[in-house]
């Protein structure tokens, strides 16, 4: 049986988007985000309990993420984890496990009230529309399933 490595957050950048280009000029952008769920606990007290996770946007979404992301920004990735592994200057194994993001959508609201997004533009070397090939959706939308 194959196994499924899916993950969906919906979350804020906890800083701008740190965008290298590689050899061949392959754009990768790494940056914090943050999810937080509210409870109630058994007193009734609200609690807030953030996870932070570091994301990882390949080519045309490392570009989208340099020009249109900032630290705060509300967005929904998708995608997949991955755990790396590597030794230190001292020898130490270290370990850091990251979102592969292939799938972005920008939730922040635009001056003109409406929502934006670039749902479906995959990674893998697929570079997808300019932000102003994409309409706006309107807020007042009842597909929106948040």
């Amino acid at each position: 049986m194959r196994g499924v490595n899916r993950v969906m957050l919906i979350g804020n950048l906890g800083k701008d988007p740190d965008v290298q280009h590689l050899e061949g000029n392959i754009a990768v952008a790494k940056f914090p985000l943050a999810t937080t769920e509210t409870y109630k606990d058994r007193t009734g007290k609200l609690i807030s309990q953030t996870e932070w996770h570091t994301v990882v946007l390949w080519r045309g979404l490392a570009e989208l993420a340099q020009k249109y992301l900032h630290k705060g920004s509300l967005i929904y990735v998708e995608g997949r984890l991955r755990t790396r592994n590597w030794d230190d200057k001292e020898g130490h194994r270290k370990f850091a496990t990251e979102v592969v993001g292939d799938n972005l959508i920008m939730l922040d609201k635009r001056n003109d009230g409406g929502l934006h997004g670039h749902g479906g533009i995959d990674s893998p070397g697929i570079d997808g529309p300019g932000a102003d090939d994409i309409p706006p959706i309107s807020d007042a939308s009842p597909d929106l399933p948040f």
